[in-house]
């Protein structure tokens, strides 16, 4: 379908690239207390946005505190309450809190309860974050874990740790 213009600079061609994703179509990955869900991903979204959905076990580190350079990170709780530091600051987020994390700003999150936690997180662009979780999958799988492997692979998709001395999951 096209618009009706004369004038091609002024004509847009529509298609449906639109994605339906049904509850189990999605890649699942699992590591060490984390089962994330691909949803929306770099490939699908022309690397504009990726959006995961996140299940923590208790007493389960997400990350430490880092930040990103170049993407915006939100999280939106759907079950549990998910602990967000950010800045200076901590937030026990509880299902519906939307936290968002604009780059250059320090956060870490972490499942501090003993009920299991499920979020949404979203990348604002994706920056091919997929590939951070298949890497993380083949790093944690290992013990003990590489912390040199560990850091190349944040470093690679824009993360950065704020204390290089403790960034490791715990």
């Amino acid at each position: 379908m096209t618009t009706n213009r004369q004038n091609p600079y002024l004509q847009d061609e529509l298609e449906d690239k639109a994605a339906v994703l049904k509850p189990g179509e999605e890649k699942v990955l699992t590591t060490r207390g984390t089962r994330i869900t691909l949803k929306v991903t770099s490939k699908l979204s022309n690397d504009q946005l990726g959006i995961y959905e996140i299940e923590l076990e208790p007493h389960t580190v997400g990350a430490q505190l880092h930040f990103h350079r170049f993407m915006d990170e939100t999280f939106i709780v759907n079950k549990g309450t998910l602990t967000v530091k950010h800045g200076f600051s901590e937030v026990e987020a509880e299902p519906g809190s939307i936290i968002y994390v604009p780059r250059f700003t320090p956060h870490g999150f972490a499942n501090n309860t003993d009920q299991p936690v499920v979020i949404t997180l979203i990348f604002n662009p994706a920056q091919k974050r997929e590939g951070f979780v298949r890497g993380l999958i083949g790093i944690l799988g290992k013990d003990p874990i590489d912390p040199e492997d560990y850091l190349t692979l944040y470093n690679k998709y824009d993360s950065h740790p704020v204390d290089p001395s403790n960034f490791l999951p715990r």
